[in-house]
């Protein structure tokens, strides 16, 4: 039978994006040190943003405060709600009668666990983490050689005129702001490397005809629950470990990008189909032989991406 929905607001990629994206923890901790400013702009959005400064005070009319003294006064006084035009609506007309649905079958899938259980998940973790473990490693070098510098222009600083200790300073701002950018990029084409590789196997999970589908369909069920939103079901209902299973025999490895290859650049080449290509045809191409097929019901997953 047909799987009808998946019934979770959230897709089986964002289940462990978190755990690929992040820059190592040590990044953040040495950053947190100097401003923030070596923190990759994927991992942290607001290193690059100036610093907000506050707004001077500004005094408060007399007649403004009245209001508040008042209400201070008497706490429990509570205004009364205006009163709002009430327009008027047509009456819905009546629906015939239909035919009931189907008697639900239930299954339930623990889709974190079967990423758990996933050899290509566990692939990309592996190479993503050794990639995103460079990165931290390279913004703790730039980051201590960027403090060296700083700290010889403050020994010499004394020997130097005014003109070279700007010259110098300019020249560790540049510095600075060129880290900002490299470092930025490097976590962007990770992140979105990540992006490419879960995506793959959020499809296979997925698409219509996708494992989960039919996984399902092998066991008559028609409506497929997240474990987590149920409380109570029998051994048998659970179809997370076959799902898995199936995953691994189908998807075994996904394509992830080489190192330092930058996604978009590479959507750009039109050597593979794009998520724009996605985006304008649905059912994707690897649906295309079965369009005679009747439709199938978009997955609740992909519609709240």
């Amino acid at each position: 039978m047909t799987l009808h929905s998946l019934m979770r607001p959230v897709s089986a990629g964002a289940l462990l994006a978190a755990t690929i994206l992040a820059v190592a923890p040590s990044a953040y901790a040495q950053s947190a040190n100097n401003g923030g400013w070596f923190v990759p702009k994927a991992a942290h959005p607001e290193a690059s943003a100036p610093v907000a400064r506050p707004a001077p005070r500004r005094s408060v009319p007399v007649a403004a405060e009245a209001p508040a003294e008042e209400d201070q006064g008497a706490p429990n006084t509570q205004q009364a709600p205006p009163v709002l035009p009430l327009p008027p609506i047509p009456n819905p007309p009546t629906v015939a009668k239909a035919a009931p649905p189907p008697a639900a079958i239930i299954g339930v899938i623990n889709v974190q666990a079967v990423m758990q259980m996933s050899s290509a998940a566990q692939e990309i973790q592996q190479v993503l983490g050794t990639r995103r473990d460079k990165l931290a490693q390279a913004v703790q070098r730039e980051e201590g050689a960027w403090r060296g510098e700083q700290q010889k222009l403050q020994s010499e600083a004394r020997t130097l005129t005014a003109d070279q200790i700007q010259l110098r300073e300019r020249h560790l701002q540049e510095r600075r702001a060129k880290d900002q950018r490299d470092f930025g990029n490097q976590a962007r084409i990770i992140q979105e490397a990540a992006q490419v590789a879960f995506h793959q196997i959020e499809r296979e999970l997925e698409q219509g005809n996708g494992i989960i589908a039919a996984v399902a369909g092998a066991h008559n069920m028609n409506l497929v629950l997240h474990a987590e939103q149920v409380v109570l079901h029998v051994g048998e209902q659970d179809i997370t470990e076959e799902v898995a299973n199936q995953l691994n025999k189908t998807l075994p490895h996904v394509f992830i990008p080489g190192e330092g290859v930058d996604p978009e650049q590479l959507a750009k080449s039109g050597k593979m189909p794009t998520t724009a290509d996605e985006q304008r045809s649905p059912q994707g191409p690897e649906q295309a032989p079965a369009a005679a097929a009747p439709a199938q019901p978009e997955s609740v997953l992909r519609q709240h991406h």
